[in-house]
């Protein structure tokens, strides 16, 4: 038995429940497409077979014994290396780890753990999870599976989250998301990716980024996987937000043309458009929208954003001693933020702000925004050794992601198709704040009439 051929992760909770599978069977499968991948770097920065095989007798034992802790029980998870997470250290990207405070979880993590989930590992990030393309100068870029001959990008910052669900060493991924980083990797490697609206989940226990954008997010093997564990995390959270699947005839679909349909790869521009078309067959109206506001935060986006001189208080305040041994990609722009006056920081926050709120207006006429995910096909290692090569690449990555977190949206990316050099391509749904059951709902209907595809990026 693989990964491969395990079912839904609701199908999987209750042939658990009902004895019809093993949480072990299903644990020692996982392991197996851990063992089996090409991948010399490989998705996990921390990874413990033997510990991962104890927690599954004892989750077996429980479910023998009828005890049930909540829906993510028995299920193979993994968690990004910014979280804090009992039993294993924090990175966050770095040379060496964090003080054993980060070891200490947060909220978060705490409320998905009650559930007795099977933590498989913490995935690589880039360094502070600062960047859009999933490299990192200490551990190596975790190869991305789709191009077994040539070392490609996997997306970032969350590098490792969707291999390790392309492989099958766990069935559901935490990642972060700021500019895109749960989104991105969701799209290059054919998965489901979830970014939460800003403070929806609790971010206390994670390393931060840039406080004002980070947010907390899953990748999955399908929208139906994220809809079972979103609804799992908000029960923790004692919340009962649920997802239902919406017919797509008369749903008004935002498509914007510009800004975010310009300067794509090959192939992406055709997989996006046969998606639209699919859309449109199930009955969804697509109507125009307004860039203008995208445009603006953009601009400012790449001026530096807010990102630079937030992770630059973080490492003055906590981590001083490193910043010389940072990735020097990562602390080149950390550096340079510390010429950003206070003025032009509170300009910035300001300008995202309100171009937030003109964009909500607008967006109470239809029911999301629909856009590619990312604008260029995932580049090769090899292509990206110099500062400008690497910008120009990180920047486009990030160019249609970043729009949801400076404007304060929530978004879902889902695979539509694949480019021209047969690598996936995700589209990408973005709701009005807090309306992630709602995106999420659109997401199952979308889901079913682009085709699914995420399935056949997961491992043989």
């Amino acid at each position: 038995m693989t990964a491969r051929y395990l079912p839904d992760l609701h199908v999987l909770a209750a042939e658990y429940r009902n004895g019809t599978r093993r949480c072990q069977d299903v644990v020692e499968a996982a392991i197996a497409g851990r063992n089996a991948s090409f991948d010399p770097v490989g998705p996990y920065r921390s990874w413990d077979a033997d510990m991962v095989l104890q927690h599954a007798h004892l989750v077996s034992e429980a479910f023998r014994l009828g005890w049930d802790a909540g829906p993510l029980q028995g299920i193979p998870v993994s968690f990004k290396d910014l979280f804090a997470c009992r039993g294993w250290r924090t990175f966050a990207g770095m040379a060496e780890p964090l003080s054993e405070d980060w070891e200490a979880e947060g909220t978060f993590v705490k409320n998905v753990r009650k559930q007795l989930p099977i933590v498989m590992g913490k995935t690589h990030t880039v360094e502070l999870a600062f960047g859009g393309l999933g490299t990192n100068a200490h551990w190596g870029t975790p190869w991305n599976p789709w191009d077994r001959k040539v070392h490609r990008v996997p997306g970032g910052s969350s590098s490792g989250a969707g291999i390790s669900l392309w492989e099958g060493s766990c069935l559901l991924a935490f990642g972060t998301d700021t500019a895109g980083s749960v989104r991105i990797p969701a799209s290059m490697t054919g998965m489901a990716g979830l970014k939460t609206t800003v403070k929806r989940w609790p971010t206390d226990g994670v390393v931060p980024l840039s406080p004002s954008f980070d947010s907390v997010g899953i990748l999955a093997r399908s929208v139906r996987d994220l809809a079972f564990a979103y609804e799992a995390i908000e029960a923790g959270l004692g919340r009962m937000d649920r997802v239902r699947s919406r017919d797509l005839v008369g749903v008004r679909l935002a498509v914007p043309r510009r800004f975010f349909c310009d300067n794509l790869s090959d192939g992406i521009d055709t997989a996006f458009e046969a998606g639209l078309h699919a859309l449109e067959s199930a009955g969804a109206v697509l109507v125009p929208f307004e860039t203008s506001p995208a445009e603006q935060a953009y601009s400012i986006f790449v001026q530096g954003g807010l990102a630079g001189v937030e992770a630059l208080v973080f490492i003055e305040e906590f981590l001083p001693e490193r910043m010389n041994s940072l990735d020097p990609f990562v602390r080149d722009r950390i550096v340079s933020a510390a010429s950003t006056p206070a003025s032009e920081y509170l300009r910035r926050r300001h300008a995202f702000e309100r171009l937030g709120k003109i964009t909500w207006e607008a967006m109470e006429s239809v029911d999301a925004i629909v856009t590619p995910t990312v604008a260029l096909s995932a580049p090769a290692v090899s292509e990206l050794q110099s500062v400008d090569s690497y910008r120009s690449s990180n920047l486009l990555a990030l160019r249609n992601t970043s729009i949801a977190n400076l404007l304060g949206l929530c978004a879902l990316s889902i695979p539509v198709g694949f480019d021209a050099l047969g690598l996936p391509v995700g589209l990408q749904l973005m709701g009005s704040p807090h309306r992630e059951a709602h995106l999420l709902g659109l997401g199952l209907s979308v889901e079913l009439a682009v085709g699914e595809r995420s399935k056949l990026g997961i491992r043989n």
